[in-house]
């Protein structure tokens, strides 16, 4: 039996206590009449024998009244004691039918979630109205109901109780079905916000990515923006993992990781512990990429050969040249050229010597480098393979007839998704779900961006919440 049948049974014994229930107890005393008839059980016995409600009334009734004077009852006299008699047995039938509906109603409700001790109330309620109910009839059939007239107005006050206790477990199960559908909401919605993470993935890399072994056999006058964006999504994963490694080795240096990140970007709040690595990659982006606009990559003593062929062909050579080497080979065969002035600069640079020192108790690789030799540590060699994607990237980036310009957005400035994104997923949501009165401003540039032409690379960005004054 469901809740909303419950309501409906509730709306039906309402109509019931109204004044039609007169007419009712008038059929009920026929029926009582239809079964002298029968001889089951005197009427007229059974009226004489029900006890006055009302202990002030001493009047008894008549001998010479019977049930063919019954049309006398659509006038309602209910002073009479048969009738108070029936009047109070109605009601306490009605109150114990609705406590028993109230008690299963919160039967129902106790099950899911079970609630044991829910459960065990509405179950002694349901006995000792079910027990109720039997004495009801067993008083009925001995012919013994004796019921004071109070009974009547008590039974109508537990009767109403009833059905109201009937309707406030309906309001509770609705707000918990209001509650389940809120938090399927918030699920949903929260599927729905990884999704669009995920489409707006997918989309960059899909409008703006090229095969990477393309670029092996691509020609110069083919070179577009397009290739110089994958080429930079290739470039950062090799930076990327530099930093991992470089973070390690601090680590197990038992380097203060958040004093380090502190000094590298003062005051900046991070929503989550591990996106203190964004500022060890600002801080590798910084050095790299320092001299990226000029093309001798602001080198000492570095400067374009006088050659016949143009610069954009120049850099295109040098660009096909290196890519499918490794870089130590390319080092140990070269050591005077432009590519191991690049990274003898670039890691003597980034590596300061107390932190090489941390990392390794000595500077031994520090010294190999200054006497023309190359280590192949571990380390080391992550490093090579981020500085050859670094200056292949700068390659690429002068062999186009338009030169890719680098930019990067300083600290304060509001967000903007012309030319910029976040590093973190984290802060697309959060300026997602951002009150208007808040704004998202730029706490420092992790990876900068390229203009080339009229097209303009993002560049990725740390943000932080501030609310204008």
């Amino acid at each position: 039996m469901s809740l909303e049948t419950i309501s409906q049974m509730d709306s039906a014994q309402q109509s019931a206590v109204t004044p039609s229930k007169y007419k009712f107890v008038q059929a009920f005393a026929r029926f009582l009449h239809l079964r002298s008839t029968t001889g089951v059980a005197p009427v007229d016995n059974f009226v004489q024998k029900i006890k006055p409600r009302d202990k002030v009334t001493d009047v008894l009734l008549e001998e010479d009244r019977n049930w063919d004077t019954l049309p006398q009852f659509d006038s309602k006299e209910k002073g009479s004691q048969q009738w108070d008699a029936l009047d109070v047995l109605l009601a306490e039938l009605f109150a114990s039918i609705s406590s028993l509906k109230a008690a299963y109603a919160h039967l129902q409700f106790a099950q899911r979630p079970y609630d044991s001790d829910g459960i065990r109330m509405a179950d002694q309620i349901i006995v000792s109205e079910l027990k109720n109910l039997a004495d009801l009839k067993q008083s009925y059939v001995n012919e013994q109901l004796d019921l004071p007239l109070e009974s009547s107005l008590l039974a109508e006050i537990k009767e109403q109780k009833s059905m109201v206790k009937t309707y406030e477990i309906m309001v509770k199960k609705l707000e918990r079905q209001i509650k389940l559908k809120e938090s399927e909401i918030a699920f949903h919605r929260e599927k729905l916000e990884e999704s669009s993470w995920q489409n707006r993935l997918l989309i960059k890399s899909t409008e703006r990515s090229w095969p990477f072994s393309d670029l092996q056999n691509i020609q110069l006058s083919s070179l577009n923006h397009i290739h110089f964006d994958a080429f930079l999504k290739y470039t950062t994963e090799s930076l990327r993992n530099f930093v991992r490694s470089m973070v390690d080795e601090m680590k197990a240096a038992c380097w203060d990781l958040d004093a380090a990140a502190n000094a590298i970007e003062p005051g900046v709040i991070y929503q989550k512990e591990d996106h203190k690595c964004f500022a060890f990659e600002s801080h590798v982006c910084r050095e790299m990429f320092d001299g990226f606009q000029c093309p001798d990559f602001s080198l000492p003593k570095e400067s374009l050969p006088q050659e016949s062929k143009s610069q954009q062909q120049l850099f295109f050579d040098r660009f096909v040249e290196l890519i499918s080497r490794e870089p130590m080979d390319s080092l140990r065969e070269n050591p005077e050229s432009a590519f191991a002035k690049f990274c003898w600069v670039k890691y003597v640079r980034l590596i300061h010597p107390q932190m090489e020192l941390a990392f390794y108790g000595n500077l031994k690789l520090r010294n190999k480098l200054n006497a023309g030799e190359y280590p192949e540590t571990t380390f080391f060699c992550i490093f090579l393979e981020m500085a050859k994607r670094i200056w292949l990237l700068h390659c690429l980036g002068f062999s186009l007839e338009h030169h890719a310009s680098i930019f990067q957005v300083s600290r304060g400035c509001r967000f903007n998704e012309v030319f910029m994104e976040p590093v973190a997923k984290e802060e697309l949501l959060a300026a997602d779900n951002m009150p208007e009165e808040y704004d998202q401003q730029v706490a420092f540039t992790v990876v900068p961006g390229f203009r080339i032409a009229r097209a303009v690379l993002h560049c990725q960005v740390y943000l932080m919440t501030s609310k204008p004054a």
